[in-house]
């Protein structure tokens, strides 16, 4: 099944967090994003627990809607995300 790379749905629930609409989390980007609050950093991890990739519509999304952030590029595989939890994804998190 093949998925669009629209983040913004008009149909989606949304919530203001400090003066910011926010789009709600869907289970795949607040699985994600939980699993920064326990890491060094708030880094943001590759694989999921069943080691498949995160899906990189969920990783932009998260970027898009200010709740992660690219950390580094990697040289060996550029067009992996790696990313990390920002404050803004933290407190949406926690209020959420």
């Amino acid at each position: 099944m093949e998925q669009t790379n629209n983040v913004e749905d008009s149909h989606s629930p949304s919530q203001t967090v400090g003066g910011k609409k926010n789009t709600r989390l869907t289970e795949q980007q607040r699985t994600w994003l939980s699993r920064g609050l326990k890491e060094p950093g708030g880094k943001l991890p590759l694989f999921d627990e069943s080691g498949q990739q995160v899906n990189e519509r969920t990783i932009r999304s998260c970027i898009n809607q200010g709740w992660a952030e690219r950390w580094v590029l990697n040289p060996i595989k550029p067009d992996w995300l790696v990313c990390k939890l920002t404050e803004q994804g933290r407190a949406f998190l926690k209020n959420t």
